[in-house]
């Protein structure tokens, strides 16, 4: 079996489908996190949000953004974002699982939508959501030496912060907080590999770790 296939396997086993939908109504996103293979090493694609937005400005994101009303669920969320926001067709994306939504610091559901796309996609990063488009291997957030975490009253677990030095451009990369998060946790369930500092929460069993998270949230809206 070979990497892609290993990887869409582990993290299969993780998909919640229809879980979570039993959550109150309230305001929804999702985030598509594009995986793929290059050099028989698994890569993530991220983005780096324009600086003239409201929200979030000239922060490493994944493609993603609000629930529409005409989006079928949060996978059809994903997937048009990521079109609008640097090019990719959603027939050129593979749909590997949902993972376990996490309220973020806006209070909405963020859902991820995890996938594959092929190595030789080229973005066309939309100037008005997005400045930048680089990728990272997927291993590099499993690794100490550039990740640091801190304490933040009233969140369960620890924020989580990578300093990444883009070969291409030069520039450090600075990746926290939820895009962080997700990133480690994709890393941890796609490469069955322990990283080599504390997550936070069960690496063999995740899901009370993100269940009591939003249990908690919902109690204090």
């Amino acid at each position: 079996m070979d990497l892609k296939e290993m990887a869409k396997n582990a993290l299969k086993r993780h998909d919640t489908g229809d879980l979570f939908a039993h959550l109150p109504s309230m305001p929804k996103a999702s985030v598509l996190i594009p995986l793929f293979v290059k050099g028989q090493e698994l890569h993530l694609l991220m983005t780096l949000r324009s600086p003239h937005l409201k929200s979030n400005a000239g922060e490493v994101c994944f493609p993603g953004g609000k629930s529409d009303p005409e989006d079928q669920d949060e996978v059809d969320t994903a997937l048009r974002e990521a079109k609008e926001e640097i090019g990719l067709p959603p027939e050129q994306v593979e749909v590997v699982c949902k993972l376990f939504p996490i309220i973020n610091k806006r209070g909405l559901l963020v859902t991820p939508v995890v996938a594959f796309i092929d190595e030789s996609f080229e973005p066309q990063a939309n100037p008005d959501e997005v400045s930048e488009v680089f990728t990272v291997p997927l291993d590099f957030f499993r690794q100490e030496a550039a990740h640091s975490a801190c304490p933040v009253p009233g969140v369960q677990g620890p924020l989580h912060s990578f300093l990444y030095p883009d070969p291409i451009t030069g520039k450090q990369q600075h990746i926290w907080g939820l895009t962080a998060l997700l990133a480690i946790l994709v890393a941890v369930l796609g490469l069955e590999k322990k990283p080599e500092f504390n997550v936070g929460f069960d690496l063999d069993n995740p899901l009370p770790y993100f269940q009591h998270s939003i249990d908690i949230r919902i109690s204090k809206l």
